[in-house]
């Protein structure tokens, strides 16, 4: 057998396999089946199966998410496998692509550590907002029902969050607990005070049940409806009671009020038709006092109207809403009578017709003079003197028609 050489080690003349590595040769093995060539090539197959897994490992670790745990024990084993190894190839190189992957690895642990230690503190921080809402709730909730659903609510999300770091949780669970606890006594505290409530409520709604009962007899309108409008505001102050005995109670309540108003209102209805008969009988009065208009006998129409209020105050009382029309009609009637009567008695009167008749001698005489007046302002051609006497003119003219129209009066 002749010796045969390799890039990374030979086989001597005997059969012996050198490798070669940074140490030096390192015998591997010895030939004896068949030629040097031979033995080259199955060594070197040995070193491709090590390097076929370095390669499978670099891939794993660089396309998944093997666990650095993981990683790190295939790494050594692979380390073990290398040193020693029986196989011809660049061991050196093998073993400084496994250092580079311890790298990668140990690189790898610090994040998922760092990555856990993150998860641990996201953990706490969710399990530490759910105990604080817990914790408030507890303190503050009044609106029980939608408060303990949302405290079943956060005993799932606490359920459904992440761990945290051990002592951590334990703590945050205690403080969850006896939130939980402090809210179900604060409720049991609660609904027994409010049962405690409602029986006291029950008790006095019953004691106006019963003066309600009392009243819906009785035919004394005015004070009665006072009554039950005092027993209506006594009724709402006073709370309410648990649904069945409120749902009955006011029913009981309800129907003595509706006893006494429907009575009422019976009443009432036959008071108001007797009302519109009176309306319609004052009706037919005003239009006979319309009819003494206009007025031309004095003694005649006032004896007319006597009789008509006489049986205006007859009739008597008439609905709320036709009152003002007829009273006004009326009133205008006895004015336009009042007046005729005034003016009868002016015209009788010889002082009054001596007066108006004065006053009408004075205005004339008065205008006579500034008429004079104006024409000599005229002629002088004295501006201001003109539009004075005009202005005097004027209104003296007017005065003398109310007053002539006065005389005509006192003369008719």
């Amino acid at each position: 057998m002749t010796t045969a050489y390799h890039e990374w080690g030979r086989v001597d003349a005997d059969g012996t396999v050198y490798v070669r590595t940074a140490d030096g040769e390192r015998v591997i093995g010895s030939w004896q089946a068949g030629s040097p060539e031979e033995a080259l090539v199955f060594y070197q197959r040995k070193y491709e199966a090590l390097e076929t897994e370095v390669v499978l490992l670099e891939q794993r670790i660089a396309a998944t998410d093997m666990p650095p745990a993981q990683a790190a024990a295939t790494v050594q084993r692979l380390v073990q496998s290398i040193t020693g190894a029986n196989a011809l190839g660049d061991l050196d190189g093998l073993r400084a692509r496994l250092e580079r992957l311890t790298e990668d690895v140990g690189q790898r642990r610090e994040e998922a550590k760092a990555a856990r230690e993150n998860a641990r503190v996201q953990a706490r921080d969710i399990k530490e907002r759910i105990v604080t809402e817990a914790e408030q709730i507890a303190a503050e909730a009044t609106h029980w029902k939608s408060s303990g659903e949302r405290m079943r609510e956060l005993l799932e999300e606490w359920k459904a969050a992440p761990h945290a770091e051990r002592s951590a949780e334990a703590a945050l669970w205690k403080r969850l607990s006896a939130a939980r606890n402090a809210f179900t006594k604060r409720r049991k505290a609660y609904f027994a005070t409010l049962e405690a409530e409602r029986e006291d409520v029950k008790a006095r709604k019953e004691k106006l049940v019963a003066d309600a009962e009392a009243l819906s007899s009785s035919t004394d309108w005015g004070s009665t409806t006072s009554a039950f409008r005092q027993l209506m505001s006594q009724w709402k102050a006073a709370g309410r009671a648990d649904r069945d005995t409120e749902a009955e109670l006011w029913k009981r309540f309800r129907g003595a009020q509706d006893k006494f108003f429907n009575a009422r209102s019976e009443v009432f209805s036959a008071k108001d038709a007797a009302l519109r008969d009176h309306a319609e009988a004052k009706q037919q009065l005003l239009e006979s006092a319309q009819a003494l208009l206009p007025v031309t006998d004095i003694r005649a129409a006032k004896s007319a109207l006597r009789g008509i209020q006489e049986r205006w105050e007859q009739v008597g009382a008439v609905p709320r809403e036709a009152r003002e029309h007829l009273e006004s009609g009326l009133r205008r009637v006895e004015e336009a009578v009042r007046k005729a009567e005034e003016t009868q008695w002016r015209r009788s009167n010889p002082e009054a017709l001596a007066r108006a008749e004065g006053t009408v001698a004075q205005l004339r005489s008065t205008i006579a003079q500034l008429e004079a007046q104006l024409a000599s302002a005229n002629e002088r051609g004295d501006a201001s003197a003109v539009s004075s006497a005009e202005e005097a003119l004027t209104a003296r003219r007017a005065w003398l028609e109310e007053a002539e129209h006065t005389l005509a009066e006192f003369s008719g």
